[in-house]
């Protein structure tokens, strides 16, 4: 991420674009304004942004569908969605396609620009270390896992695994903790946001799903250990 955060904020409400900018810009947040689809596309695909702002009803195209789209081509980019439609369903339907949190109009600037930098914050951590950092274990231990983070991708024993972003970025903080048990709430904070709706069996879920994958490639040992009441944890090596 930039040293001064870029965001794009697509809203067609120029009284609106205006409050959120300025409140941005004040916390030293650059803020790029489209008020169109369109150009907002023609934006994000040219320039070099840390985060998407997001409006639902647009004149040109609905910005959910846009959301769905990014995450279909495998895009980890922050997205924050800002919407009239408060309704639970609709908080849930634009965190299933992808977002990363969604905020409800009329909505405080304040509350916006801490949300917006929780989730700087947040893909800060899963942003690939230095070319001169050194990631390799001092010891001569087997690893199992290899991380990409710029492809966004995990090999198990050189097997690429079929992941979800939700599983890739869950198995990316076990893997990070290295036989620390993280608990369900670190790991919905870490993977879905401070202000999600998921809950517990949200992760639970994802945990059930992730263990069946890495099974299928190694099936005689269970990378992710459960500690009943407290979490999960993974160890790599042997």
């Amino acid at each position: 991420m930039l040293s001064t955060p870029h965001v794009l904020l697509l809203e067609d409400d120029p009284a609106i674009a205006r409050t959120v900018c300025y409140a941005l810009e004040r916390d030293g947040i650059r803020c790029t304004h489209s008020l169109l689809m369109a150009d907002a596309r023609a934006q994000w695909a040219s320039g070099r942004f840390d985060a998407l702002l997001l409006d639902v009803g647009l004149p040109d195209g609905n910005g959910l569908d846009w959301c769905r789209q990014l995450r279909a081509n495998g895009s980890p980019a922050p997205i924050l969605v800002l919407s009239a439609r408060g309704e639970e369903v609709d908080r849930v339907l634009g965190l299933e396609l992808g977002a990363d949190d969604y905020l409800s109009k009329p909505f405080s600037p304040r509350e916006l620009v801490a949300r917006t930098r929780a989730l700087l914050r947040r893909a800060q951590q899963f942003s690939p270390p230095p070319a001169s950092a050194s990631i390799a274990p001092p010891h001569a231990a087997r690893t199992h896992f290899e991380v990409d983070e710029t492809g966004q991708c995990v090999r198990l024993q050189g097997v690429l695994l079929d992941l979800t972003r939700r599983e890739f970025q869950l198995l990316s903080s076990l893997l990070a903790a290295q036989g620390r048990i993280l608990s369900r709430n670190h790991l919905l904070d870490a993977v879905w946001g401070l202000h999600s709706d998921s809950t517990d069996r949200t992760v639970d879920t994802h945990i059930k799903t992730l263990r069946a994958k890495l099974r299928a490639v190694v099936a005689d040992r269970d990378f992710i250990t459960t500690h009943r009441g407290m979490g999960y944890s993974l160890r790599d090596s042997d």
